[in-house]
């Protein structure tokens, strides 16, 4: 008689077992984070197509968890009532906003059936819970003093929280971009109507930020660039001292891949290309 149909049976209670184990372990990390009530103070549209929408939260009552958010990039898990897991969002809004008025600001992409749909449905008054801030954000340090980084330019694309939130942070927290001589916004997304933050442009030019927003799908009244930015980029980019240029890349795994390797072909060094993930 074989032996495998017994082997068999000791083999699968003990994989369910193994499942059973993992399950548990994975719990209890969640059950470990500290969560952290805040209320809602701002839920409404940020893009004209009702995908994207502007959400901020208070809190004033939690010092610690205000004071824990020092680099822009960073970001943290919320949970909402009802919803089957957190979401991960990267902050918006610069650190000294939350140091000076105890607000966190999120770009939120309303994805139906998801933690981040609740929330956008959710309104002013109404309480959240949040983890601590997690991640090393964008590590500008690279880029100092200014003289030595005189050329860096962003890119973002995609939508949402991962996205885009972590370049207004950048922008608004100041990194000396008015000390250099050229810094540039490679911004893309799908239409204008799902181009968060055009209200905040003027305030980044003026701040030393040139705004180079690409569309991938624009109507026919749109004369800027079109297609995808790393296309763009790869098109009209002049690196005239590689040794003196710095990047920093957030969106679609693929614009980074390419837009790295189109900045390390050129001579960028790998140290002075920035990602907050």
């Amino acid at each position: 008689m074989s032996v495998f149909p017994s082997l068999r049976r000791l083999a699968v209670p003990r994989l369910r077992r193994s499942l059973s184990s993992l399950a548990v372990v994975a719990a209890v990390r969640q059950d470990s984070i500290t969560w952290t009530q805040a209320p809602l103070t701002v839920v409404h549209p940020a893009a004209g197509d009702g995908t994207l929408f502007h959400v901020s939260i208070d809190v004033s009552d939690s010092p610690d968890l205000a004071g824990s958010f020092t680099v822009p990039g960073q970001y943290l898990q919320l949970r909402v009532p009802e919803a089957p897991k957190p979401a991960f969002l990267a902050i918006a809004s610069p650190p000294s906003t939350a140091s000076s008025k105890g607000v966190f600001e999120f770009l939120i992409k309303k994805v139906p059936g998801s933690t981040a749909e609740l929330l956008c449905e959710m309104r002013s008054g109404d309480v959240v819970e949040l983890s601590a801030v997690m991640g090393k954000g964008f590590d500008v340090d690279q880029f100092s003093p200014p003289e030595a980084v005189s050329t860096v330019f962003i890119f973002a694309t995609g939508s949402g929280s991962g996205r885009r939130s972590p370049i207004r942070s950048l922008i608004e927290s100041g990194f000396s971009a008015d000390k250099r001589s050229d810094v540039k916004l490679f911004y893309g997304a799908r239409n204008l109507q799902r181009m968060a933050y055009q209200d905040r442009f003027r305030d980044w030019e003026s701040s030393g930020v040139r705004i180079v927003p690409v569309l991938s799908q624009p109507d026919d009244k749109w004369s800027g660039e079109r297609g995808y930015v790393q296309a763009v980029f790869s098109r009209v980019k002049q690196i005239l001292n590689p040794s003196f240029t710095g990047a920093v890349l957030c969106g679609h795994n693929q614009m980074m891949e390419d837009v790295t390797s189109a900045l390390v072909a050129d001579g960028v060094s790998k140290d002075k290309i920035l990602k907050n993930f």
